[in-house]
């Protein structure tokens, strides 16, 4: 299973390890990915999603969650 966001997309980085000395090695940075279970397509699945991306979804489920009873009382 590789190492990609179902959400974002994201995928590992590259780069160079740096010793004291400044010499390069060749190294790996991994994404933070966090096993979520979720409903996609009216089915609950198991979905890999980055922290960030997880993060960002609840801060939008947050946020249409405080604006609906206003919307409500709007509408009234």
């Amino acid at each position: 299973m590789s190492r990609v966001c179902a959400v974002s997309g994201k995928k590992a980085m590259s780069g160079n390890r740096r010793s004291h000395s400044l010499r390069a090695t060749r190294r790996k940075w991994n994404v933070n990915l966090q096993k979520v279970h979720m409903i996609v397509d009216g089915k609950p699945q198991t979905v890999r999603i980055s922290a960030r991306a997880l993060k960002t979804l609840k801060a939008g489920a947050r946020t249409k969650a405080a604006a609906a009873p206003q919307a409500e009382a709007d509408n009234a």
